[in-house]
């Protein structure tokens, strides 16, 4: 059996947590149990790799192998030449804890992470799902939004692949400010709430014309699917 945890902060109670679930999973299927941690956080010199308790001649310990990603903090670069979606996922996470409160150095971050999809030679499905992770990391006030939102569209006309993550925001705000105008005739409540459906079935609409099944459009819209 594999575990393996990620642990984006410091908790004094994370080795101990890592040998609570280690002997829960070999209590429950009796196999052998190999726990790696990835540990995402900024402290350097914070490294559980091990907890355990003797008492009265008995003895009981679990060492477990971690990954710190600080440690690829100096090989960003390196990392972003790899043919790895991992590799480029570390160095979205590494790049998002180096911009915060920094929009402007973030704004080009992402850019640059979506200029290297773009130029890879992956399926289309795997570029978008990543595009969707780099956007969830990397997050932007709204006007640096549409200042990418232009620089995607030059790049899209070259490489013929729509981008739908980032401003899927855009469109169920959108959605609430319509919401608002047709509240003056419905009822705040009411208008509001149309608005935003209106919104979410852009965005989910969108996914679907971007290669997104009907099911999964329907689900990260949060739209019913019969509306599609």
């Amino acid at each position: 059996m594999i575990h393996i945890e990620v642990q984006s902060t410091r908790r004094s109670d994370f080795a101990r947590r890592m040998f609570v679930y280690n002997y829960r999973i070999f209590d429950k299927y009796d196999k052998p149990v190999a726990s790696f941690a990835i540990l995402a956080d900024r402290n350097r010199k914070w490294r559980p790799n091990s907890w355990g308790f003797a008492f009265a001649g008995s003895k009981h310990t679990l060492e477990f192998s971690i990954v710190k990603l600080i440690d690829y903090e100096p090989k960003i670069d390196e990392l972003l030449t790899l043919d790895n979606a991992f590799g480029l996922i570390t160095a979205a996470h590494l790049l998002t804890q180096q911009t915060r409160r920094k929009n402007e150095e973030r704004y080009h971050a992402k850019l640059r992470l979506i200029r290297l999809l773009y130029e890879r030679q992956w399926e289309r499905k795997r570029i978008v799902e990543l595009l969707r992770v780099i956007d969830w990391f990397l997050e932007l006030p709204k006007e640096l939004r549409q200042k990418l939102k232009t620089e995607i569209c030059q790049i899209e006309e070259q490489q013929k692949m729509k981008y739908v993550t980032s401003f899927e925001r855009d469109a169920l705000e959108e959605g609430i400010e319509k919401g608002i105008v047709l509240g003056k005739e419905l009822g705040v409540v009411e208008g509001t709430e149309k608005g935003v459906l209106q919104g979410r079935l852009e965005v989910a609409r969108n996914l679907v014309a971007s290669g997104f099944s009907t099911e999964q459009a329907a689900s990260i819209a949060n739209v019913p699917i019969a509306l599609l």
